[in-house]
């Protein structure tokens, strides 16, 4: 397969007409995660390079979590070619998994960050920034955690000394945080039956949580981060009035993160720019922080026609409404390649979410991404 070395001279061009991403040569073989190598095709344009000032355009970096049993290595670690690609496309990236609680603090008393400092490390050596994803949250947290017996004072204690270690530990290295991540239900309720944090000490844990990181690092930038909170309803609004909320308390909170995994089986969020906006008018930033679009896909995982003009048009429409607002500073991809997917593991009969192909090559979403970062 191939992987899209994307020239970054792209300012001075017309960006459909740049995307010339090559095919398969005869011989190659058919797409599967490989950590081989292999030569790189050409287009002349990186998303990087084509975004307004002030909007960093990222990636989630795939690892950790569901990939451990993936039955290929890990996707950062051992694939070359991925890596180029992060490196030559994306000006920001977010630990998929490596920073989450079951994967970076396996143990009560063990710390795991060698998967988060590499890619830490590998973001520095690229001119990338970081976002930090996640510090509070109900999934994938260890069992000694979820299943151990601890007093109200001793799950303030853990919690506190989590954040103190992982954002201290990356001071000055990670700008943004999702500090408190899906705290609410589709209903706009407080999920304490699933976060054993809220379950104890409802939204008072989550202004702790941000102050705790905010005495971890002052100068990181810190967010409240959910799903299906793209248009104005009942969990949106149960944010918009936490955040309101936090804010009247001097809590240090600086901004909300639409996470944005979006399906063609559903209408797009026509109001995503003006639900961006209500939470800008509150002094905070905004950011689309999980993008993608999935699709029904047939037996092969191969969608049709009429879903692949429709996933263009909600791409293009979501990137284009982060660009519109002036204080949306990051638009992340969550993931670049089908290859490496989170998609078809937890959505059956949908997959082909994301902007290049299993082999690499760049899809119509890719351009649609990118004319709408270049404002076309």
């Amino acid at each position: 397969m191939r992987a899209p070395r994307l020239v970054r001279d792209g300012a001075a061009l017309g960006v459909a007409a740049a995307l010339a991403v090559g095919g398969c040569t005869a011989g190659e073989t058919s797409p599967t995660p490989s950590p081989t190598p292999t030569p790189a095709s050409t287009a002349d344009v990186a998303l990087r390079d084509v975004a307004r000032d002030g909007l960093a355009v990222g990636v989630a970096v795939a690892g950790g979590g569901h990939y451990a049993a993936s039955g290929y290595p890990d996707p950062f670690g051992a694939d070359e070619a991925y890596r180029d690609v992060i490196a030559e496309q994306f000006s920001s990236v977010t630990h998929e998994n490596q920073l989450k609680w079951e994967f970076v603090r396996p143990t009560r008393d063990e710390f795991r960050f060698e998967g988060a400092d590499a890619v830490i490390e590998f973001a520095e050596e690229n001119g990338q920034v970081v976002r930090g994803h996640t510090l509070l949250w109900h999934s994938q947290n260890p069992r000694w955690l979820t299943s151990g017996e601890f007093t109200d004072d001793e799950m303030r204690a853990l919690l506190q000394e989590h954040i103190a270690t992982v954002v201290g530990r990356y001071k000055g290295r990670i700008v943004h945080w999702d500090v408190a991540n899906e705290i609410f239900d589709d209903s706009g309720v407080l999920r304490t039956e699933e976060n054993p944090f809220l379950a104890r000490f409802g939204t008072d844990i989550v202004a702790d949580a941000l102050r705790w990181a905010h005495e971890a690092d002052p100068d990181a930038v810190l967010y409240l981060n959910d799903f299906n909170v793209e248009s104005i309803g009942r969990k949106s609004d149960a944010y918009y009035a936490l955040a309101q909320e936090l804010l009247a308390q001097g809590v240090p909170l600086h901004g909300f993160g639409v996470q944005g995994h979006l399906s063609t089986q559903y209408p797009f969020p026509d109001d995503l720019e003006d639900n961006l906006r209500r939470f800008t008018d509150l002094g905070l930033e905004v950011a689309i922080t999980e993008l993608d679009v999935r699709v029904p896909v047939d037996a092969e995982g191969k969608p049709d026609d009429v879903d692949v003009d429709k996933q263009v048009d909600y791409y293009r429409r979501a990137v284009g409404a982060c660009v519109a607002v002036e204080r949306c500073t990051s638009l992340t991809l969550w993931g670049v390649t089908d290859a490496y997917s989170w998609v078809p593991g937890f959505f059956t009969g949908e997959g082909s979410a994301l902007v290049l192909d299993e082999d690499f090559h760049a899809k119509p979403a890719f351009t649609a991404v990118a004319e709408a970062l270049a404002g076309e």
